[in-house]
């Protein structure tokens, strides 16, 4: 049984989510939200780095997924998120998390068969598959998409013995 932590990085709150890959379905552990309030942007990634830090030591996973930065509109937004992201990252691998990167596309087709699924259908199959009968928060309903895609690649990654892989630019790096 594998510990995995889901990553919904923002500059603002970052979501989070800890499932256990049992190797026949993931369970629920935790999920919330790491809310940095309205400091300096260098305040609020340390923040973060500590937030993910503190959710590592009291969950105890062994890998993380992370969502990869999407191209937004506001190039200064999608600067922070990716400095939030990065934040992130540090923070597991000071842990001695292995990590793995997936695009918003690749969360949504593993869990809801489709690429383009919009967030109220990733939280309801999020809600199906880990057996939960409360609506988590959306950024912590995102991290824990993150965390069961992350599943699902694992389990993937076993037959073909490259479960130590690393995902970098959509190329698997042995």
């Amino acid at each position: 049984m594998t510990l995995i932590l889901g990553i919904d990085p923002g500059s603002r709150i970052t979501g989070y989510g800890v499932v256990r890959d049992t190797g026949h379905g993931c369970e629920y552990v935790a999920s919330g939200c790491i809310r940095t309030g309205e400091g300096d942007l260098p305040s609020r990634l340390q923040q973060v780095f500590r937030g993910v830090g503190e959710v590592i030591r009291q969950h105890g996973p062994v890998t993380m997924g992370i969502e990869q930065v999407f191209m937004a509109k506001n190039a200064d937004s999608a600067l922070k998120l990716g400095q939030a992201r990065g934040a992130a990252i540090v923070a597991g691998i000071e842990a001695g998390l292995a990590i793995s990167e997936y695009t918003a596309s690749q969360v949504k087709q593993a869990i809801a068969g489709t690429g383009g699924a919009d967030k109220q259908q990733v939280m309801l199959m999020v809600m199906h598959l880990l057996r939960l009968t409360q609506k988590p928060q959306v950024d912590a309903s995102d991290a824990l998409a993150i965390a069961l895609c992350h599943a699902h690649h694992r389990q993937s990654l076993i037959p073909h013995g490259l479960l130590g892989a690393r995902r970098r630019g959509g190329r698997l790096r042995l």
